[in-house]
Parts: structure tokens; C-alpha cells; sequence
């Protein structure tokens, strides 16, 4: 069976134009405008960022509050397990930056932690407290 032959289009024939591309988390036509970026971080004063990078864990330590914007709620909602930054970032549909900012405010309001995450290295090998544990039983 041979396979089917493309055809090329011609220069002066474009593709019928469709509807504009949705945004990310967004509905069908919607585009992220960057002036809802801006308002979601509120008006910083240039102070520090926490340190956070993708992979720092962060865990909810209270429920979230009346006067919580709507991003902050559902960051907290979704922190009640730990997760790390780039989930957070994923399952919001905001950019790192963004989170970063809104993270540091609640870490500033102590609604959350952040924790380095367990790297498998640094916990000691079975074996080795196996050997522990025996040679403390002997004593």
C-alpha cells in the first residue's frame, strides 16, 4: 500500500482563519492579557522574593481566608498535601513568576511552608541501620 501523497499549498493560498487560540485554562477565543498577570500579584514595593524554586514542596498550614484572593484560596486548597511549585504552576495555569510572588505573600502570612525536597542521597542506606539496630540489641 503506498502512502498518501501530500499536497503543497500554493504561497498565495492561507488557511481559512478560525477562531483565535484559546489561553492557557482558558475557553475557546479567551487570551491571558498580561495587565490580569500584574493585578493577580497585586502592586509590589520590590521587596524580596522568597527563595522557592520548581521543586520546593509547599504545604498549606490553614484554611484559606474571607479576604484570600481567589488564586490564594485555590493555592491553599490545592496544598493541603504537599506539592511541589512547578505542580502548583501547572494545575493553576499561571506562570512561576506569578506563583512565586503569591507563594511569598503567604509565606510572609505564614498560611504556608516550603521545604527542600527529600532527596533520595541524603537518607541513610537499610542496610546500614539494619547493622545499627543489630548491634544495639546486642548491647
Amino acid at each position: 500500500m503506498t502512502p498518501p501523497r501530500r499536497r503543497r499549498r500554493d504561497p498565495e493560498q492561507q488557511p481559512p482563519p478560525g477562531p483565535a487560540p484559546a489561553g492557557p485554562g482558558g475557553k475557546e477565543g479567551e487570551q491571558r492579557q498580561p495587565e490580569r498577570l500584574y493585578i493577580l500579584t497585586g502592586a509590589t514595593d520590590g521587596g524580596e522574593r522568597a527563595s522557592i524554586d520548581l521543586v520546593t514542596l509547599i504545604v498549606a498550614c490553614a484554611d484559606p481566608q474571607p479576604t484570600a484572593t481567589p488564586e490564594q484560596s485555590a493555592l491553599l486548597r490545592l496544598c493541603r498535601s504537599p506539592l511541589s511549585v512547578a505542580e502548583i504552576s501547572a494545575y493553576l495555569s499561571l506562570p512561576f513568576s506569578v506563583v512565586t510572588l503569591l507563594l511569598t505573600d503567604l509565606l510572609a502570612a505564614e498560611l504556608v511552608q516550603a521545604r527542600a525536597p527529600v532527596v533520595r542521597k541524603a537518607t541513610p542506606d537499610r542496610s546500614l541501620l539494619e547493622a545499627v539496630m543489630h548491634g544495639l540489641e546486642k548491647l
